[in-house]
């Protein structure tokens, strides 16, 4: 087994409903931010990745199908030469604008879990390494966003990068892949509601 799709968009650009999709397609299991937290043992090979370090990524993937959201996103250029083979799925939003307030009222408001240093510590560090030092600092922040996704458009090779967007369905994904479109509904989850609710955030409103 070996990572097949590289996923190199942020978190909050419909990753849960892609990591559910690819599930569905390769009829394995997608890496997402999710997995870490079901699987602490990862929580240092990941920091130790946003640092800069040398991991084995083959080695760290290698129960996975392919790889989406964080803390993956925040080391694209790793995984993209780890996994040579694999097409580049960068997922984004209409607009940096759009992008920030999903994010803003998700994953940029997550409190500290002080039961587990490691792993805020490790979240820190992806966000650090991808956003900035700041992500209360909404102009910095979407600037860092749209420079995240240049970058990832100027290296990729056009013919292994594809972009997509959430409510773009099947088509995009299955034609990367080589493979055929499922006749079943397009999954849809983790909405900012259901993520607020599940981590036990307020309403921001």
């Amino acid at each position: 087994m070996t990572i097949q799709l590289v996923g190199a968009g942020l978190g909050r650009t419909g990753t849960m409903s892609l990591k559910l999709a690819l599930e569905r397609l390769l009829g394995g299991t997608c890496h997402h931010m999710m997995e870490v937290f079901s699987h602490r043992d990862e929580v240092p090979f990941w920091h130790a990745a946003v640092r800069g370090e040398s991991v084995d990524f083959p080695a760290l993937l290698a129960g996975y199908d392919a790889i989406v959201d964080y803390p993956g996103a925040a080391v694209w250029r790793e995984l993209a030469a780890s996994f040579p083979d694999a097409p580049v799925l960068l997922s984004t939003r209409s607009s940096a604008e759009a992008w920030w307030e999903s994010a803003s009222n998700t994953i940029l408001a997550l409190r500290p879990d002080t039961e587990d240093p490691d792993g805020r510590n490790m979240i820190d560090a992806v966000f650090a390494r991808s956003l900035g030092g700041d992500v209360t600092d909404r102009d910095a922040v979407m600037a860092a966003y749209e420079a995240h996704n240049a970058a990832v458009r100027s290296e990729i090779p056009p013919e292994r990068l594809f972009e997509y967007q959430p409510g773009d369905g099947w088509a995009p994904l299955c034609a990367a892949l080589g493979v055929p479109e499922p006749d079943e509904p397009f999954p849809h989850t983790n909405t900012r509601e259901e993520f607020r609710e599940r981590l036990g955030l307020d309403d921001p409103t």
